[in-house]
């Protein structure tokens, strides 16, 4: 028997239920996801490019001496943009996005407050990554300063935690959140394998984002956990 606190096992309407959450609010939240990005880019590129203080270069530990150089990982790391989508596109009301969003830009603002207090940077690869594909790209919106805490790290593990929250609510397959859990595994690895962070910023960045979504999961809006009740023809397609 399940306690009362805790989802039952999976839903056969779940399909319709993250259907409803996917497509409420659609373009408010293409939209708010979009600008809130530019606004934290915007942040972030000014405080690496004028630093107030010295610049203090990140030590390496010894798991980052066993982790090779691997390029094909920055396919995994640039899938942080789409990520970060999921956790907003499927929350249900306006209240419970402007809240969301306020906890986002809360974590985003302590970080750009880290890097404004202590900048710091990754050591320089010791090989010319310019002519591999995509690298070239991310050097130049993407830099390797303003490492520690990794931000990427901390906004996919912020991210990772809500996304979890939802889907168990909706009661939807172990599958998919076990994907979930991956897909976030995937992004902070690929951090290191394309050594754009060092083990100690993604440690520091898994602390600050879990700190966050657990503080935001403690004070958010409560409210009618899921959609209202599918229509039979709704519940027809789901179980099929």
């Amino acid at each position: 028997m399940n306690r009362p606190s805790e989802p039952a096992e999976a839903d056969p309407r779940w399909t319709v239920e993250i259907g409803q959450r996917m497509r409420r609010l659609l373009w408010l939240k293409v939209i708010g996801v979009s600008v809130f990005t530019w606004i934290f880019f915007i942040g972030y590129f000014h405080l690496l490019r004028h630093p107030a203080y010295a610049v203090f270069e990140m030590p390496l530990t010894a798991l980052d001496r066993l982790i090779p150089f691997q390029p094909a990982w920055l396919a995994a790391y640039v899938t942080l943009w789409l990520y970060v989508g999921i956790a907003p596109g499927l929350l249900l009301r306006f209240v419970e996005l402007i809240v969301y969003g306020l906890w986002a830009a809360a974590l985003c603002l302590a970080g750009l407050a880290c890097f404004y207090f202590w900048p710091n940077a990754v050591p320089p690869l010791r090989m010319d990554v310019a002519h591999l594909p995509g690298f070239a790209l991310l050097q130049g919106v993407d830099a390797a300063g303003n490492a520690c805490p990794s931000m990427h790290v901390a906004i996919a593990i912020f991210s990772a935690i809500w996304i979890e929250h939802l889907l168990r609510n909706a009661r939807v397959p172990p599958g998919l959140r076990l994907a979930n859990a991956a897909w976030f595994l995937a992004i902070a690895y690929s951090t290191l394998a394309i050594k754009q962070h060092v083990v100690l910023d993604a440690l520091a960045g898994a602390l600050l984002g879990t700190v966050f979504a657990l503080a935001s999961l403690r004070w958010h809006p409560r409210g009618r956990a899921r959609p209202k009740a599918a229509s039979g023809a709704d519940i027809i397609v789901a179980v099929r």
